[in-house]
């Protein structure tokens, strides 16, 4: 139980501050876009990537170091692409209802937002992979690690579907049209600046 523990406090070391991926969960979570999709691909991709940090993935991460640059300069284009589309669904008319616009979402747009906002970070996978990866390792016996890997990656599921449903919670308070142009366009603020600031760190990756 304390090997289980120390995985879960070191995850939530990790995933508590906020960024793209939280910050798209929210989002879902208070437009109620399929925020139970949403919380289970984001917690099973941390998962699986927090499986394979422990399984030693993390020396193929090393060994081809143009990964992490590949993965931030994708990352860059999509979080602008969002962002973007985010303020556009912030300037728009208001005459365009808010509830035709969340159902004009789809499940399998929901479902693809998701995946790329949890692999298109590289910061993920250096959390996954090398850190928690590289932690693991001090515990000499793989069922020791595994269980230290499940204690990280329990805390992600618990805490993308208490991100997503303590969003929807509250979201018949921020249901006004005003309220939620105005957190589109807050959204496709931070989300610009984040890809700038992630095509910073992959230009130095590069260099």
């Amino acid at each position: 139980m304390e090997t289980f523990i120390q995985g879960l406090l070191l995850q939530s070391s990790l995933i508590l501050a906020l960024g793209a991926q939280n910050l798209f969960v929210l989002d879902c979570g208070v437009r109620k876009r399929n925020p139970l999709l949403v919380a289970i691909t984001c917690g099973v991709c941390d998962l699986v990537l927090i499986i394979l940090g422990v399984l030693g993935a993390a020396a193929l991460f090393r060994a081809a170091p143009l990964i992490q640059p590949v993965i931030g300069a994708l990352g860059v284009l999509f979080l602008f692409y969002y962002g973007f589309l985010k303020l556009r669904e912030g300037l728009r008319s208001t005459a365009i209802s808010q509830t035709a616009a969340d159902q004009s979402v789809t499940l399998k747009a929901t479902l693809i937002a998701a995946l790329s906002f949890s692999l298109l970070n590289p910061h993920v996978y250096l959390d996954a992979l090398v850190l928690i990866g590289g932690y693991s390792t001090k515990f000499p016996a793989m069922g020791e690690r595994l269980l230290f890997g499940a204690g990280a990656a329990s805390f992600s599921v618990i805490w993308f579907l208490a991100l997503a449903f303590g969003a929807a919670a509250i979201s018949t308070h921020l249901q006004s049209a005003k309220v939620l142009r105005g957190l589109s366009l807050a959204s496709g603020v931070v989300l610009i600046a984040l890809s700038f600031k992630l095509g910073t760190e992959a230009l130095s990756w590069i260099q």
